[in-house]
């Protein structure tokens, strides 16, 4: 290479050098927006005067509304929304600040997902909070998330996973000719209305007595027990009918914690969840709790469920024959105290009656077992079974 061609190309590096400089800059000033960094992305938001929030994506749509100080889901029937956490996410909406903008036309919207809402690729969410008269106080199109990669990716992401999200492009109705990116990713917004549910739900304790009945007669039974720690017994057993006290034990362990995904209207058709001919669990409790389910057939990993709840709380205090009086008030007191928290749980159980559940196909799977499955192995088939596999082998031995 001459001189002169390696002067040519020391003035070509330094032009593109300098173009890309100012590409660079350009793009940078385009991020920082120093007069908006830090400001909140919504000011003077009403939070308090939000009576219904809407969310939209594609041509799906959720409604929370709010009613006698009650969040409810509309495409739930109005079933009663996870009240915390639609407070939290409104309080958060009011604090949220913008960490940077950026200058981008309507044609670039595509690639940061902030399209008008509606059907096709790449358009925003758009989250619309109403006050009473249906007017709307404000409205938040969600965008494309920011990801960020997770450490040791190709061992914590060996299906090759973008990493989890740190922030989100957004953008606020009526803003024009720029976004904004904020350190939220607001990442569970979406119009899914099995996400917004107050998932509170019954738990059986102190179970006495479980009595499942079956289609065919010869699948029921009753589990019974003296004591809170008693061994349970299987009533009307033959007999040749042993209970195995831990498959006993498993039968009624799914009672004490149960959740649901998902609820149906009160007037959803029987048949068309599997509920035209349930399976009855009958439980009652040492607390003098009454909890009846009906239970459908699984259809696609899930079953639906109906509950009924009564009780039969005593509400005077029977005395001890040897009690003494210095322990009277605080006895009394005790009981009081019993009384109010179980009437509380009374009558939250009570309003889940009605309404159809879907749980997981599992749920249930411990307590429906039919009555041999709960029955000891029988000594003579074990042992005869184990006698043969023992033949199995010796033979087995003798044919080398």
């Amino acid at each position: 290479m001459n001189r002169k061609q390696l002067l040519i190309l020391l003035v070509l590096v330094a032009v593109l050098g300098g173009a890309g400089w100012v590409l660079f800059q350009k793009q940078s000033a385009a991020w920082r927006a120093p007069e908006t960094a830090g400001q909140k992305l919504l000011p003077n938001f009403p939070v308090n005067d939000v009576v219904r929030l809407r969310v939209q994506h594609g041509t799906n749509e959720l409604n929370l509304v709010k009613r006698d100080d009650l969040w409810r889901v509309r495409e739930r029937a109005d079933y009663p929304a996870n009240f915390n956490e639609v407070s939290e996410f409104l309080i958060k909406v009011r604090d949220l600040k913008v960490v940077q903008t950026e200058q981008i036309g309507d044609s670039q919207l595509g690639r940061v997902e902030l399209l008008p809402p509606g059907p096709g690729t790449n358009t925003a969410t758009l989250v619309e909070f109403l006050d009473k008269e249906g007017k709307a106080l404000a409205g938040l199109l969600l965008g494309k998330k920011q990801m960020r990669a997770a450490p040791n990716r190709s061992e914590m992401d060996p299906m090759g996973d973008t990493g989890f999200p740190v922030g989100r492009f957004v953008r606020p109705v009526g803003m024009q000719g720029s976004v904004a990116v904020i350190s939220d990713a607001l990442a569970n917004v979406e119009p899914k209305p099995e996400q917004w549910l107050n998932k509170d739900f019954f738990k059986v304790e102190k179970i006495k007595s479980v009595t499942v009945t079956f289609a065919e007669a010869t699948n029921s039974w009753t589990l019974t027990r003296e004591t809170e720690s008693g061994e349970w017994h299987l009533a009307n057993a033959t007999a040749d009918e042993q209970l195995d006290n831990a498959k006993a034990s498993s039968a009624t362990s799914g009672l004490g914690w149960p959740s649901f995904n998902d609820v149906r209207s009160k007037d959803t058709d029987a048949a068309s969840v599997g509920l035209d001919a349930p399976t009855t669990a009958r439980v009652q409790t040492f607390d003098d709790f009454t909890y009846t389910l009906k239970i459908g057939r699984k259809t696609d990993d899930n079953q639906h469920m109906t509950l009924s709840v009564s009780a039969d709380l005593s509400k005077e205090r029977t005395p001890g024959a040897d009690e003494k009086d210095e322990d009277k008030e605080r006895l009394d007191k005790e009981f009081k105290e019993r009384l109010t928290k179980l009437s509380e749980k009374l009558a939250n159980e009570k309003k889940l009656e009605g309404w159809v559940y879907q749980v997981s196909g599992w749920t249930f799977d411990s307590l429906l077992k039919p009555r041999a499955e709960l029955l000891a192995e029988k000594k003579a088939d074990s042992e005869a079974e184990e006698g043969k596999d023992n033949d199995d082998a010796d033979a087995a031995d003798d044919a080398k």
